[in-house]
């Protein structure tokens, strides 16, 4: 085995990363300590909050583009294969009106499998989104569209177009 597979091997490296992402993560979150509970390699202009209560599915690294906010201090669950754009904010709590440092309880964030959020999206707290659902650039997600299978876009967001579920099928499958 040679030292790059060892060291990929170690490290989970994806092929579609450039090393210096993972020197600069290792700078970031080793060395800086910023964003230091997170246990993936993400990016050093992404912020997550309480990572321990993200439940993440297969092939899911939140916060590996740049920019993204995730607060999943009520908590936050992601489907398999779903992606978030650049800028993405994903915030599952929010605080009282009157005292900034106490938390307001909200049900957790929900996204499903094969999801796409795009640049600049925002999902709000509670939000339970559906398997093969595409979050338009911009969006503000503040209700939930659980039936999946569709485009939202929008402040707030709606249901712009319905995806046939034979068509999203053959987009998944090679």
């Amino acid at each position: 085995m040679t030292l790059k597979e060892r060291i990929g091997s170690w490290l989970k490296l994806r092929p579609e990363y450039g090393f210096s992402f993972y020197i600069c993560d290792f700078f970031f979150r080793k060395i800086l300590r910023q964003n230091k509970g997170v246990t993936w390699p993400i990016h050093y202009t992404s912020t997550i909050r309480c990572p321990e209560k993200l439940i993440l599915g297969e092939g899911v690294f939140p916060g590996d583009s740049p920019g993204n906010y995730i607060n999943a201090m009520n908590g936050i669950e992601i489907g398999d294969y779903t992606n978030l754009g650049p800028n993405v904010g994903l915030i599952s709590s929010n605080h009282d009106f009157n005292q900034n440092e106490k938390v307001v309880f909200a049900p957790p964030i929900v996204i499903g499998k094969n999801c796409w959020i795009g640049m600049g999206a925002v999902v709000l707290p509670g939000v339970r989104l559906g398997d093969n659902t595409i979050v338009g650039a911009g969006a503000i997600v503040t209700k939930s569209f659980e039936e999946g299978y569709c485009v939202l876009a929008g402040n707030p967001a709606s249901i712009i177009k319905r995806i046939e579920q034979n068509q999203s099928e053959k987009l998944v499958d090679p």
